[in-house]
């Protein structure tokens, strides 16, 4: 059996960013045609795309804003249409994730965090269940380590993730029945992807760098590939008996 279908595309949100570059390469070498959204950055997702077709792989990219429902569905039903269907739905994406104690976070940033990471993926999730179901396919979604541990000043990431924890697990309750699988990665501190800009604004210091390391079994950071790795598995035909789980890829942080 071949990891993925012979025909249709996996759709990844936010394969611009490190992590959904990574993804978009090894969806590629895996056997599966890629389409990939993007918010602003297309040189990046020219990248994506230059480097799945290198793989012998079709693939596009698309500019979208997950929080416009409307654009979502068109998105999903055109790549659904130009690659003869969508057999995977992959959630790459998320905004900036500020660094704060809650009791600093003003109620706006809450909100449109909130906006842009939960309820995007509901809206891309809302959209692309009639082409899963048609697939029988799958669908992952990038999570977090500190939904198991919290850590300190990242409710910003933890909160949103909660809640795409629960649709993920929702959809594999409710979906199941048609075949479709949902799983999610929560990914640990990598040295990839929105880690640049963390570290840029000083909201990753080089005491947080050191006690991240320290508090993980590894006692290092982790990579991009690292993460693709377990999401294309998941994604795959060879995990084809797991739904509804949540798989930490974060060194042994959440031990």
């Amino acid at each position: 059996m071949s990891d993925f279908p012979s025909t249709g595309a996996a759709f990844v949100a936010g394969g611009s960013g490190g992590i959904g570059q990574a993804i978009c390469a090894l969806l590629a070498k895996s056997g599966s045609d890629v389409v990939l959204s993007y918010r602003s950055n297309k040189d990046k997702a020219d990248a994506a795309v230059a480097a799945v077709q290198a793989s012998g792989r079709k693939a596009s990219a698309v500019a979208l804003d997950l929080r416009q429902e409307g654009a979502v569905r068109q998105a999903i039903d055109e790549a659904a249409h130009d690659f003869g269907g969508l057999h995977t739905l992959i959630y790459a994406a998320g905004p900036y994730i500020h660094m704060r104690h809650i009791s600093r976070i003003e109620p706006q940033l809450f909100r449109d965090t909130m906006e842009q990471d939960a309820f995007g993926f509901f809206n891309l999730v809302h959209a692309a269940l009639p082409h899963l179901r048609q697939a029988r396919g799958s669908l992952v979604a990038l999570e977090t380590p500190a939904l198991r541990r919290y850590a300190v000043k990242d409710v910003l990431s933890v909160a949103p993730k909660a809640a795409i924890e629960a649709l993920v697990r929702g959809v594999a309750a409710e979906e199941g029945r048609f075949g479709i699988r949902a799983n999610g990665v929560g990914v640990g501190v990598i040295e990839d992807g929105m880690y640049h800009a963390l570290v840029e604004t000083g909201d990753f210091d080089q005491r947080f760098l050191d006690a991240s390391r320290q508090n993980v079994a590894l006692r290092r950071l982790g990579t991009a590939e690292e993460i693709a790795e377990a999401v294309v598995f998941l994604a795959s035909n060879r995990a084809r008996w797991i739904t509804g789980q949540t798989l930490m890829v974060d060194g042994g942080y959440a031990l």
